[in-house]
């Protein structure tokens, strides 16, 4: 039992990394941070990212049921490919949309340039980019270690992770916010860049298997 707690938190840590790097992302971007924001972006990334794996076992649990564990596993392989292609096509959308606004922001005259404001709705798009790949985790959790009924521990323990590592990424990233001094554009190009790269790296693995890597 010990150790199999410990494998999940070492799960969850390395589910949230995508999580740690978005939230550094927003909080070069947001202007208007505070403690109530920065505790609903942790909090959104840390639901989000136990969401996803939950659903990716009950999808395996409810075909295995219904027909055997083979065709769960394969259905749950193939969604998890699907969904990884789906993060990686959010987050570049994101990431290019982010650079872009931040490049027209550098040619404004400097009286008409706004500082970019906290949107739920974006966190709620960058909460469901960074962790809907993670729904092939909960097919590995199905086939290891989780039942039926210590499923619900693992997610929570996963939520608890992201949630603490997404915290740490928003403070860290204040004192990044303070290297640049206040230049929003270059935080923006910044945050964007962030995000089309771990668009890149979510896929990575997946595009690497397909060509036979």
């Amino acid at each position: 039992m010990f150790e199999t707690i410990i494998q999940v938190i070492l799960l969850g840590i390395a589910l949230s990394m995508d999580a740690f790097a978005v939230s550094i992302t927003c909080g070069l971007t947001y202007t208007d941070l505070n403690k109530k924001r920065s505790v609903f972006i942790a909090g959104v990334f840390g639901v989000m990212q136990a969401l996803m794996p939950l659903i990716g076992y009950w999808i395996v649990e409810g075909i295995t049921a219904a027909v055997d564990s083979a065709a769960g596993e394969k259905v749950g392989e193939i969604a998890s490919n699907v969904v990884t292609f789906v993060a990686f096509g959010l987050l570049v959308f994101l990431g290019i949309k982010m650079i872009i606004e931040a490049a027209k922001s550098i040619k404004q005259p400097e009286e008409e340039k706004e500082p970019k404001k906290f949107s739920f709705k974006e966190v709620l798009y960058f909460g469901v980019a960074t962790s809907i790949d993670a729904l092939g985790s909960g097919v590995a959790l199905h086939a290891g270690t989780s039942t039926n009924v210590t499923i619900w521990l693992h997610v929570s323990i996963i939520m608890v992770c992201t949630f603490t590592i997404s915290m740490i990424g928003i403070i860290l990233s204040n004192q990044i916010a303070k290297l640049l001094k206040g230049k929003y554009e270059l935080s923006g190009i910044l945050g964007g860049i962030i995000l089309v790269l771990l668009g890149f790296w979510i896929a990575l693995p997946l595009i690497l298997s397909l060509v036979g890597f």
